[in-house]
């Protein structure tokens, strides 16, 4: 470093707050040893979402994706510094709830273009914040899909993470947890025959506390639920000295070695069920007065459509957007997001209303009004 001038090596050790004085170079990449329990869990756990993955993948990329590993390691920030190119696509994704920490996808700049490229459906595609932002609606299915195994596999209703979000920028820069953290590589394959690197970060904190609940969980399922314990009746008379309860009939019955009367009827009346048709509205009220004054949420809808991402990216003031419905057709009033009427749109005193047309059937309400 005779001329003054800072190695690129040096420069990555600035940005990332390690020591230069001790680079002469790139050191080889090295695996940390860890927890191994924690490890498998985490691959299995992941093992498990593959097929999801690359399922959701297919179907926002049009082109069939093959998810293959992953393969789950320790590492620290400067081993997996040198596994990666020099400039990367990083998406964080944190883990807000359920088990909160540090999470963060990274891929190359051009599987990040790849996969933009794939669902833009354009060439040459450049990282654009158009483009980052296609990334990260890849990577929020991808943790949609995980945060559902996690569900089931520690019985955690809670899990939820951030909002993405990405960034295209030099290796160095990006955020990773400090000290030992679990890495996750996988290679993707989007039916090029060409395999692309992905790199899932955890927190170390957030695998200790998925392993923990995994284990809890399943600790659960293994342990049986606690049986009754069948009745037993003293010894009478020459009957066996302990006989299950069951084994005997119901009171009214002659019991074996007993006396008295043989037989008393017993007082049977016939089941009233209650009528399934829908009733007079004054049969339904009950104790309906305890919700009278609950809150919930109108809506009225004008008409859907569906756009691909491309083209809700490109909308822009003065964009005309063409619904399911004709003019005149009546609108939907929805109540909690369920449809309950229909009904025309009014003009009163320079505001918005809706007439109510029709009252959609209790059975229409269950077939989405149909």
């Amino acid at each position: 470093m005779s001329d003054g001038a800072l190695s690129q090596a040096e420069i990555d050790a600035l940005l990332s707050g390690v020591d230069s004085s001790s680079m002469g170079g790139h050191a080889p990449a090295a695996t940390l040893s860890g927890n191994e329990e924690e490890r498998k869990t985490l691959q299995n756990l992941l093992v498990e979402t593959d097929e999801n993955q690359g399922r959701a993948l297919s179907t926002m990329t049009g082109t069939t994706v093959a998810f293959n590993g992953p393969e789950v390691s320790f590492s620290s920030r400067d081993s997996l510094l040198e596994q990666l190119p020099d400039q990367v696509s990083a998406v964080k994704v944190d883990f807000s709830a359920g088990f909160p920490g540090e999470h963060v996808f990274i891929m190359g700049e051009d599987t990040a273009k790849c996969i933009a490229s794939l669902l833009n459906k354009e060439d040459n595609i450049t990282l654009d914040e158009m483009a980052l932002s296609v990334i990260g609606e890849v990577v929020s299915q991808l943790v949609g899909t995980q945060i559902t195994a996690l569900t089931k596999a520690t019985n955690n209703t809670s899990v939820a993470s951030v909002p993405p979000e990405a960034t295209n920028v030099p290796k160095a820069v990006v955020a990773l947890p400090n000290g030992t953290f679990p890495v996750a590589l996988y290679n993707i394959d989007f039916g090029d025959g060409i395999q692309r690197q992905l790199w899932e970060v955890y927190g170390a904190a957030v695998l200790s506390n998925i392993t923990k609940a995994i284990k809890s969980a399943t600790a659960a399922k293994k342990t049986p639920s606690p049986q009754p314990a069948a009745a037993t009746m003293p010894n009478m008379g020459g009957m066996p000295g302990s006989m299950p309860m069951q084994s005997y009939p119901m009171m009214g019955y002659p019991m074996p070695g007993m006396g008295g009367p043989t037989y008393i009827p017993p007082n049977v009346q016939s089941v009233q069920f209650p009528n399934l048709l829908p009733q007079n509205a004054a049969m339904e009220h009950g104790n309906i007065g305890l919700i009278m004054d609950v809150f919930m949420e109108m809506t009225v809808e004008l008409g859907r459509t569906k756009k691909l991402i491309k083209e809700i990216l490109s909308m822009g003031e003065g964009t005309i957007i063409e619904l399911d419905k004709l003019a005149g057709e009546p609108v939907d009033i929805l109540v909690n997001h369920k449809l309950i009427a229909k009904g025309e749109v009014v003009v009163i005193d320079e505001n918005f209303g809706v007439r109510v047309t029709e009252i959609v059937s209790p059975a229409a309400r269950v077939n989405g009004g149909k």
